[in-house]
């Protein structure tokens, strides 16, 4: 009897814990935000650091896109770090 009571409530638990996955599970909009988020957490840096860049170049005599590659380089970084950051918090 005992081995049958306690299997009852390991099968209850676990029907439990399946009722509540499927309550928490995310909804399409849910995920589309989350998908959003992470799109602009790396391509904001990116396009920052590739306009700041520009205008550092635009104030250089002659043609050089050295500052536009720095700052491009910069927004990845910044932007990759951003997307594992937010992505480890969540």
């Amino acid at each position: 009897m005992n081995d049958r009571e306690q299997l009852k409530r390991s099968v209850e638990a676990q029907a439990r814990r399946i009722a509540q996955a499927d309550r928490d599970r995310p909804t399409l909009l849910a995920q589309t935000v989350f998908l959003g988020t992470l799109g602009l957490l790396f391509v904001l840096p990116l396009v920052f650091g590739v306009y700041v860049g520009h205008w550092f170049d635009g104030h250089q005599p002659g043609y050089s896109v050295r500052w536009t590659m720095t700052g491009l380089a910069a927004g990845l970084l910044v932007g990759g770090l951003n997307v594992y950051l937010y992505i480890r918090a969540h």
